[in-house]
This record gives structure tokens, sequence and C-alpha cells, in this order.
């Protein structure tokens, strides 16, 4: 696969040879369980995949290159580059500007845009709509364009479907800036319509058996429905595809779920199912495949607790937070700053949106055991921040580099 100039400071020496060792131990990526990192009073498990993807990496690369080739240009990013606050502010700092924030609120308005300047699309990639706004002030909006390839296999997956009259159904977030690219490809080649989670697909799954009066739809399904959908003509033939990020066993519940009221409603077996339901498969993209499976490989181990490191707002983050949470108490952080010291800890939750205060989050008999990991969108740096961190808490900071000599040399 490509390798990407990413700045260093979002390198980690000691996480790279932790990976290296890995792969080099287990090159087809077929063994899920975590590196234990054993230093005695602290034992950390380290999930197998973590850290910066594929689409980050491309993203991080163009948006830096941008910006050294471009001296005096003024440089714009229509919102976050990617879901980590690190990366975004060290753009900030050097004077790109954020069009929208996450949720699409306005921050720059259209009219104070130029031709000459540069505009960057982030890796969630944009709307259509968005995309014709920038051709008409002058600028290309895909000379600078950072969108994930696998967010684009995304779309061509909705197009490929609705050119056979599927209508698409997108299980995603329905105010993510990937979902609404998603949203906005799909409806113009099919009636689109997201769901949220399983909940509002099993509502979904009664309209289209007469359950529920059309008449409900637009109330429930506000914002997530492409205009002109007719709940009584739409819902006869439909494939489910995903934002990215989600968690690979809810859009799996979903299509299946999808895909047995379609047979029931319409007397289909599993070899006639496709007349009336597109196979579109799982869209989710490997990191995230690789990721989720590596948190459910490290599960398997027994630990006092977890720490999943990422940006707050980054929907595949919160999904490692969430197969963690099932298992054991789980903190998430955006950096090592937030672990105050051995007592307190700031940490995320993610469902009511709050930052919480926690006390003795450590175990007070030794060893502790510790399970580790990070979002797509986090740098290994704050991974290596963590480890050296609780490292202090026991005395054992010197151990982390001579775990990276050791590695290295060998």
């Amino acid at each position: 696969m490509k390798t990407f100039n990413v700045p260093i400071i979002y390198r980690s020496p000691l996480i790279t040879a932790i990976k290296q060792k890995r792969k080099q131990q287990d090159r087809m990526k077929k063994d899920f369980t975590p590196t234990l990192l054993d230093f005695g009073a602290l034992k950390i498990l380290l999930a197998r995949h973590f850290g910066f993807c594929y689409g980050v990496e491309n993203a991080i690369e163009i948006a830096f290159k941008t910006i050294e080739e471009n001296p005096g240009k003024r440089i714009f990013l229509l919102s976050e580059m990617i879901h980590n606050p690190h990366v975004n502010n060290d753009l900030l700092e050097k004077g790109v500007q954020f069009i929208m924030d996450t949720s699409g609120k306005q921050l720059v308005p259209w009219e104070a845009l130029q031709p000459d300047d540069i505009v960057i699309i982030p890796a969630f990639g944009t709307t259509l709509e968005i995309e014709a706004r920038l051709t008409s002030l002058g600028i290309s909006p895909v000379q600078y364009n950072t969108t994930c390839p696998f967010v684009e296999r995304v779309w061509n997956k909705a197009e490929q479907i609705g050119e056979k009259n599927y209508t698409v159904i997108v299980h995603g977030k329905p105010g993510h800036e990937e979902t609404r690219a998603t949203f906005s490809h799909s409806l113009h080649n099919t009636p689109t319509v997201v769901v949220n989670d399983i909940a509002e697909a099993k509502i979904l799954g009664e309209f289209m058996t007469g359950q529920r009066p059309a008449s409900d739809f637009a109330g429930l399904f506000k914002g997530q429905y492409s205009p002109g959908f007719n709940v009584e003509t739409d819902l006869q033939r439909v494939g489910v595809v995903n934002q990215t990020t989600m968690l690979a066993t809810e859009t799996q519940a979903i299509a299946d779920y999808i895909k047995g009221v379609i047979m029931e409603q319409y007397q289909l077996t599993e070899a006639t199912a496709g007349e009336r339901f597109a196979d579109a498969r799982d869209t989710l993209c490997y990191a995230t495949n690789d990721n989720q499976s590596a948190v459910n490989g490290m599960l398997a181990a027994n630990a006092d607790l977890a720490i999943v490191v990422g940006g707050y707002n980054s929907s595949n983050t919160s999904h490692l937070v969430e197969l963690c949470e099932e298992k054991m108490p789980t903190y998430f952080i955006s950096s090592e700053e937030k672990i105050l010291s051995e007592k307190e800890i700031l940490h995320w939750d993610f469902h009511h949106k709050q930052e919480l205060h926690s006390l003795h989050f450590l175990p007070e008999q030794t060893p502790a055991t510790i399970m580790l990991t990070s979002g797509a969108s986090c740098p290994d740096a704050l991974v290596e921040g963590v480890i050296r961190k609780l490292l202090t808490f026991y005395g054992l900071e010197h151990k982390a580099d001579e775990l990276a000599d050791q590695l290295m040399n060998n």
C-alpha cells in the first residue's frame, strides 16, 4: 500500500516499531490478538490495529503539501480536515481557515472567497451542492480534493444500485459530514433515506410493510430523505450502504433486517431476494473493519480498564469506545493531557456529549492491566504519549525508550 509523507510530529518511533514487528509476524493480517507490553507493574494490551488509516494519511499529506507549495495564498478547508483536534489546530496555526464547522454552520461567507483562493475538500468528501457553489465562484472543487477513496467507493456503490432502480438506505449519522456527502451524491441518482441505527431501521421497516401510515414518515425522518420521496413506492426495492466509520455489526444487522422485511413482504427466497434487495455488501473501509476486529480481539483478554484515544467528534473512535464499554470501564480521551494524575482523569461521554472527571481510575493493585487503542484519525504520537504518561505513575518512564531500542535493534 502507498506510503505517505506525514509530518514527523504525528509519528512515534515506539509505535512504528511495534506495528512493524506485528506486520512481519502476521503479513496476512489475520491475527487480531493484542500486543502485550509487559512493563512489570504495568501491563498494556495494545490493539493489533489502530491509528492513521489510508484516507487520513492521504488527506494530511495533501493539506500540508498544499500549504508548503502556496506561500502567501489564502487556503481554506471546507470543514475539519479529519476529526482530530491536534491535526486541525496545527492547520489553523499555519493560517488555514475553516469555511464551515462540522455541523455545516457557515464560518466564512461564500461571498468572501476569491477565484485565486485554495479550497481543500476534507477526507469526508462534500456534497454536490457545495461542489457547484465552489465552481460558480471560479474555484475548482477537485484540484485539492482529499476525499477518502473508501468514501468514494460508497458513492459508486450507491450509484450502481440506484441505476438499477433500487432506493438507497444509508446507515449513518445524519449530521456527519460524510453522511451528508453520501446522501447528496446518492439522491441525484435515486430516492435515498438515512437511518441512524437499528431502531430507525425498524421504524422504516414498519413503513415498508404498511404497519405505519405514510403520513407519519415526514415527521419521523425529517431531513433524512430525498425530495419527493414516496413511501408507498420507493421502499419496494432497496439496498443498504453506510457511512464508512459505523459499527460493522450494526450495519450488518440493519442490512439483514431490511432484507428480511423485504423477503417476507414479497414472499421471496434467498435465491430471489435480489429482485427487491440489492446486494451492496459491506461498505465499511478496511481500517474501520480492522480496528473494530482488533478491539474485539483485544477484549478476549482480561484487563482492569480500557483507554481509547481520539477526537471526541470522531465517529470511528466512538464505536471503538462503544465496543470496549460492553466489557469493562472505558475512558475516551483526546490525549495524555487528559490524564491529570494517577488518580484523576478527564474523559468524554459521547452518549451525553460531555466531559467527565473521574477519580481513582487506576487499580490499586499491581500489576495493572490496561487495554489501549485509538481511532483512525489519531496520531501514533498521542498513543505513545499515553503510554509514557501511564509509565510515570509506576516509576517506569525509562521502560518506553528501552522497549523502542529493543524493537528497533532486533
